[in-house]
Formats: C-alpha cells, sequence, structure tokens
C-alpha cells in the first residue's frame, strides 16, 4: 500500500471482563517502551499475567513498537514491545482515498489456510449442477437452526447457478448437546446429503455414532471467529455472519 499510516480503532472488547480489568495504580500504563522483548518473552510475560491465557500465535504487527497476539476467535491483542501493556481492538491502514481493515484481511487469510486443510470427506457437500463449480462456499451450520433451515432449502438453485455448498458442523448448543447428536447422526450416517435434508425438515434420524469430525469443526468455528449460524465462508476467506437469500449471494460471489 505503499506509504501507510496505521491507526487503531479500541472498538468493543471482546475478552473477557476480567482479562480487561482496569488496574487503579496509575503506574499501571507505560508510555514509552524502553526495552523491546521477543515474542517468546512476551508470550512468557502474558502467561505470568494471566495463566492459561490461550495465545494461538505471536507475530510482529504492521503496527510500529507492537506484537500482535492471536486469540481463539479472531481475537488480537496489540501488545507493546516492552510486554507492559495491550490495545484491544481492529487495525486500520490510512489509504489515499479510504480505511482499510487490516486485522479483518489478517483473519481471512488465517480462515482461507484453516479451510484449506480440510480434508472433504469430512464436510457434507452439495455440489454445483453445472459440473465444475462457479464459486464454493463453506457453510457452519446446526441442525435447530431456523434460518440453517432457511438457507438448505436454498441450496438446490445455489447448485443450479453454479455454487458448491460444503456443510461444516457447528452445534449452537455445544458438544454433547442435543444439536450436536444430530449433527453427528447426520456425519455417520450412509447418506449424509440425503440424512442433512432429512434432519433440516424436522424427521427424526435414526441415531447413529461413529468417528467423526463434528466436535472438531465446533472447534475449528470458534477458532475462526463463529458465533451463530448459519456462518457463510467463502473462498477468499470473508465470512458472512447469517442468512443470505440466493439473489443476494450470487451478487457477493461475482456470478450476476
Amino acid at each position: 500500500m505503499g506509504q501507510i499510516k496505521i491507526i487503531l480503532f479500541a472498538l468493543t472488547l471482546l475478552l473477557s471482563p476480567g482479562l480487561l480489568a482496569a488496574e487503579s495504580r496509575a503506574s499501571a500504563i507505560t508510555a514509552v517502551p524502553t526495552v523491546s522483548l521477543n515474542a517468546d518473552s512476551i508470550r512468557e510475560r502474558l502467561l505470568q499475567a494471566r495463566p492459561g491465557l490461550p495465545i494461538l500465535s505471536i507475530e510482529a504487527s504492521p503496527l510500529a513498537g507492537f506484537w500482535d497476539v492471536k486469540l481463539p476467535g479472531g481475537q488480537t491483542l496489540f501488545v507493546s514491545a516492552n510486554g507492559e501493556n495491550f490495545i484491544v481492538g481492529e487495525l486500520f491502514a490510512i489509504t489515499d482515498n479510504n480505511f482499510v481493515n487490516i486485522s479483518e484481511q489478517g483473519r481471512d487469510r488465517e480462515r482461507k489456510q484453516l479451510l484449506a486443510d480440510i480434508d472433504s470427506k469430512d464436510m457434507v457437500i452439495f455440489k454445483a449442477s453445472t459440473g465444475e463449480p462457479k464459486a464454493v462456499v463453506t457453510v457452519f451450520t446446526d441442525i435447530d437452526c431456523g434460518y440453517c433451515r432457511k438457507l438448505h432449502q436454498e441450496v438446490p438453485e445455489m447448485n443450479r447457478r453454479g455454487i458448491e455448498v460444503r456443510y461444516l458442523a457447528y452445534p449452537r448448543s455445544g458438544i454433547g448437546s442435543p444439536s450436536y447428536d444430530k449433527l453427528v447422526s447426520v456425519w455417520c450416517a450412509d447418506n449424509p446429503q440425503m440424512a442433512l435434508t432429512l434432519s433440516k425438515g424436522g424427521s427424526d434420524l435414526p441415531v447413529r455414532t461413529c468417528a467423526n469430525a463434528v466436535a472438531a469443526q465446533y472447534q475449528l468455528g470458534a477458532e475462526m471467529g463463529v458465533s451463530g449460524t448459519p456462518s457463510l465462508v467463502f473462498e477468499d476467506g470473508r465470512m458472512q455472519a447469517g442468512y443470505l437469500p440466493v439473489d443476494q449471494l450470487a451478487v457477493v460471489l461475482g456470478l450476476n
């Protein structure tokens, strides 16, 4: 982007209240970092302050003098180089004519890579009727979600328009819930596509168990930042939370 100025929007804090509890001591904030710690030292510093903090990665930040510390759910801590302070928010670049959300671009890249690592045999796939798909949409779904059912009713039309739909399981009530058990029965069925369609239509399926990816996909969704269903992830890693009618989806995918 050439010469880009960086700004940080401190948005709604997504971490637990305890993590972000304000310190009353005036000395809690250090204005100017006096030392620069490496990534291992930053990790050690954070875990010392908050044992068990689920750190996914620590990388150099586009924001000078900070580290990007990635947490589950797409959350990022911008930690000062001296390890004394951090900011939670979205990082934007100021271009000549717009603001560009660098944080979201990073999450897009991460989601794209995570999707690429999934074995297609662990998905329930409805292939495009046109042969080679014009677009692929990955959908985190729940059996009992009303808008998931509404979206599934439009899958045949999506397929007709050349959109391949790849389902991943996301039981909103969590692992071990009735929704989880229903998804396991679908993923373990002899014909998962038919089983998913029947289950979303309200049919009670025979209880089935097998080695399956439902729990892993639920955890993957949480890592990607899925908070509800349906959640659609496009091939470039962009995520759309919620239902989109097929006509709007086609526009988003550039098929109109």
